[in-house]
């Protein structure tokens, strides 16, 4: 499957609508760059029901504009002979919905959460959690399974030592729902088991007649440890030999490509979790649609200091199909804050209800874009909320802390997610990535996400995570290297001091060496937002907070000497202080603060 010399790399992306294709070509001093991109409809539904149309309409498209023959009619030529052809083909896919799944456990906040984690970090959609204790009848989880009709189950509980009984009554109730496949029916629904070793058995002979069942070892081996890997690679496996090969065209797919297909969102998290290894940082990707929203992350445990991965779907926080759910959970207020002009309530209601009805309509108007940047903050602030409530150390794990609660049992509950440790902050989708102007997508993300001390931020340039997500299981060296050049594009460094200080007075001071010779030196006040323009070049940088109680990652009061990095947009200085930072209630005060931040990122020059 790998060749020994890849000189160019053909991948594709299927998404529910688009078919994004790219072409990847070793140049003379041996770097893989981004050499063309092409795009089509995508083909799984009617009238076409082929998904290499697409795929085959997209490589036409880079045919032409490169200048390089890729097609024998049908046929994708590998491996590449002179300037014709490429050595190898992949994909990724989340066409037809993507993967659907449900997860079941014995405690809703252990074993099932646990097993939420590994079908979301495989690429998954999760669409139910069932759960010994999650409060409904036999009966109602049976309809529910039936009901729901997904693509795979994974069923989990105990740990290899604890509970067999609710363990199998967890896959009798399975047995008895005799869930069928969404796609095909010529088929059995793949089931996996990654429970309580001793329960194997038992579980085997209920579910072995009704379902294609596969045994892997247990997610959740004792209390103190999960093993995720066995599970999320029998779902990619499973998620080719079964789910892929019912949809319309997949067969085909399959057989043209040179590795097994990922689903788009396990192929982005591949991609920043081998950034994040081989860079030693901290990394956390977002991908804002227009009906879901995925947050990526890549923290270090709290104990082991082992790099863990995190994926969450909002399922209905999104930028078009799911607007209507954004106002209903952040509320108009929290809307409203981040809109610089006044508007009336009910105009504001009928501008997002109208989004919701013509999802395909872009902003035509400055307001427009300016309420369409203001909802998505919301949308990713609370996205980011439910994935850091998910991101979490293991509960019902019993630690020693101290002599009178050394033998109480704790749900760690404590977020992975260190925003003070966060090195790089990754953004996607439309409404970041083809944002008119960089500084705007800047904003969007600190707005958001709050980040604190010294963190990097770009944008993912045309949405290629994917394909390098699986040319990444392929050649790692060419997928990075890609990543770095043409797919990220920097947008520069933010340092937010936290913590407490009084409008107008002074709050931290930054003094950097810039790229051009110049040397800047500058005390910031509390509330105010910079931007220093500065491209992509390390920075010497001495930041120094002004009161004991401002923190910039060395603990309160303490000055940071280290780099930084400009881009695009520069080095902007967030002196808002404490998370969240506080916006004014009154609207014209509001409308003002909101318009002076503006202004600041978008137009300040030291010269």
């Amino acid at each position: 499957m790998v060749k020994k010399e890849i000189k160019s790399i053909l991948a594709t992306d299927c998404g529910s609508t688009t078919t994004k294709a790219i072409l990847i070509e070793r140049q003379d001093n041996g770097v893989y760059r981004l050499s063309t991109r092409g795009e089509a409809p995508t083909t799984v539904e009617a009238p076409f029901e082929d998904v290499t149309r697409g795929v085959l309409n997209s490589v036409k498209e880079i045919e032409e504009i490169r200048g390089r023959k890729l097609l024998d009619e049908d046929k994708i030529i590998t491996p590449q002979e002179g300037e014709i052809g490429v050595d190898i083909y992949i994909s990724t896919s989340s066409a037809g919905g993507g993967l659907q799944m449900m997860v079941a456990g014995l405690v809703k906040a252990m074993s099932a959460e646990s097993a939420e984690r590994a079908a979301l970090g495989a690429g998954a959609i999760v669409m139910d959690i069932i759960a010994a204790n999650d409060g409904r009848l036999a009966h109602e989880k049976i309809s529910r399974i039936r009901h729901l009709r997904p693509d795979m189950i994974l069923l989990s509980g105990g740990t290899d030592r604890g509970n067999i009984k609710t363990v199998v009554e967890l896959s009798e109730l399975v047995k008895a729902a005799n869930p069928q496949p969404r796609l095909g029916m010529n088929y059995k629904l793949p089931v996996i088991y990654a429970g309580n070793k001793k329960a194997a058995g038992e579980v085997v002979k209920n579910l072995n007649e009704i379902s294609d069942l596969s045994v892997v070892p247990n997610l959740r081996p004792t209390l103190e440890s999960e093993n995720l890997d066995p599970a999320r690679d029998k779902i990619h496996d499973l998620f080719m030999e079964h789910v892929m090969a019912q949809a319309p065209g997949y067969k085909k797919l399959m057989a043209m490509t040179d590795a097994p297909i990922m689903p788009t969102p396990g192929a982005v998290g591949h991609i920043m979790q081998v950034i994040a290894k081989n860079e030693d940082i901290t990394v956390v990707g977002v991908d804002i649609g227009g009906a879901t929203t995925d947050i990526f992350s890549v923290f270090k445990d709290l104990e082991t200091k082992v790099p863990v991965f995190n994926r969450t779907v909002s399922a209905n926080l999104g930028m078009s199909y799911s607007i209507s759910n954004v106002l209903a959970e952040a509320t108009l207020p929290n809307i409203q804050r981040w809109v610089p002009f006044e508007i009336d309530e009910v105009d504001l209601r009928n501008r997002i209800g109208n989004k919701m009805i013509r999802p395909t309509t872009i902003p035509q108007s400055l307001e427009e874009l300016k309420l369409e940047q203001a909802i998505a903050r919301e949308a990713l602030r609370l996205s980011f909320k439910q994935h850091k409530s998910f991101a979490v150390g293991l509960k019902g794990v019993q630690k020693e802390r101290t002599i009178s609660d050394a033998f109480e049992q704790t749900s760690s509950g404590v977020t992975l997610v260190d925003m003070m440790d966060l090195d790089l902050m990754v953004g996607s989708g439309g409404v970041l990535s083809h944002a008119p102007k960089r500084n705007q997508a800047a904003k969007m993300m600190i707005d958001a996400f709050l980040p604190e001390g010294v963190t990097q931020i770009a944008v993912d340039s045309i949405f290629m995570m994917p394909h390098l997500g699986v040319l990444a299981s392929v050649n790692e060296h060419a997928a990075t290297e890609v990543f770095n050049k043409d797919c990220l594009i920097r947008l520069g460094t933010c340092i937010a001091p936290v913590g407490k200080g009084k409008i107008g007075k002074d709050y931290v001071n930054v003094k950097m060496d810039l790229p051009d010779g110049t040397k800047f030196d500058k005390t910031m006040k509390y509330g105010e937002l910079l931007l220093v323009k500065a491209p992509y070049e390390a920075i010497s940088a001495l930041i120094t907070p002004v009161g004991r109680k401002v923190d910039v990652g060395s603990g309160p009061g303490e000055a940071v000497k280290t780099e930084v990095f400009g881009g695009s947009v520069g080095v902007i200085i967030d002196a808002r202080g404490r998370r969240p930072f506080v916006i004014p209630e009154d609207p014209k005060e509001r409308v003002e603060k909101l318009q002076e931040w503006s202004k600041a990122i978008e137009e300040y020059d030291e010269n």
